[in-house]
């Protein structure tokens, strides 16, 4: 059961449409229960008002990473011993990875914990507003390529969008924007978003396009080896069927 929706005071619509419809969102995964060593991380869905409209923040990862290497993404990773768990794992790894100040950001709501069985971690999304938009950057350029804000009116539109097919029968979403393919648990999440926010526009569900081979490794069971020897590109994991897990809520504006 989701908390009251907090004051929509100051948020666009589409953001008020996206929190009353918070916990119906239609995530779905592959394998819905977690393993017994999943590491518990969280994301931030950064939403602000920029020189092009309204935009969300993703990052790149570095292609010299093991595990996600070259891959758009939302700022996050694990939890860390004192974080304010999931809240304060996102604002933290947004800090660390692009720069964004903590206390310019309103959150506004943790969507569903979601497993990813390639890089075994329990993931929240958590949502914000950026009430005090600031400049971004690059943290550590060992983990983090670019940081960019894009556009939803270039997520929505229809030529951007498409979907990619891996060899190990996954198809799914995936997005051509700001010289990035997102693609994966990333672009599922946003495809959720974009369809709860009312922004979704027409396209062609039709077009499936294989995965480069740059972007194919191969796939680690969760719990074999070291973490940072798993990766998700081997096995996206937005699929059927619908995972369990807590439920969205709503958080008392910052």
């Amino acid at each position: 059961m989701t908390a009251p929706v907090p004051d929509g005071d100051g948020l666009p619509d589409y953001l008020q449409r996206l929190l009353r419809s918070a916990a119906d969102l239609p995530l779905r995964h592959r394998m819905p229960q977690a393993s017994s060593t999943a590491r518990r991380s969280a994301v931030l869905i950064l939403f602000g008002e920029g020189p092009d409209g309204p935009d969300v923040l993703l990052i790149e990862k570095s292609a010299h990473l093991r595990s996600h290497a070259g891959q758009p993404a939302f700022p996050g990773g694990g939890v860390d011993a004192g974080d304010d768990f999931p809240v304060g794992t996102a604002l933290r790894e947004a800090q660390e990875e692009a720069g964004v100040d903590p206390d310019g950001v309103r959150v506004l709501a943790t969507l569903q914990e979601l497993y990813l069985p390639p890089s075994d971690r329990l993931v929240v999304p958590v949502v914000g507003w950026w009430e005090d938009p600031g400049d971004v950057s690059i943290g550590d350029p060992d983990e983090v390529a670019r940081v960019a804000r894009v556009p939803l009116a270039e997520l929505t539109d229809p030529a951007n969008r498409f979907r990619l097919s891996h060899p190990s029968g996954y198809i799914g979403p995936a997005f051509a924007v700001a010289d990035m393919l997102v693609w994966g648990f990333t672009a599922g999440l946003l495809e959720a978003i974009i369809e709860a926010a009312g922004l979704s526009r027409p396209w062609n569900t039709r077009d499936v396009r294989p995965i480069p081979e740059s972007m194919l490794r191969p796939y680690t069971l969760p719990g074999s080896g070291d973490d940072d020897d798993r990766d998700a590109a081997a096995a996206p994991t937005v699929a059927d069927p619908a995972p369990d897990g807590p439920p969205a809520r709503t958080v008392p504006p910052r």
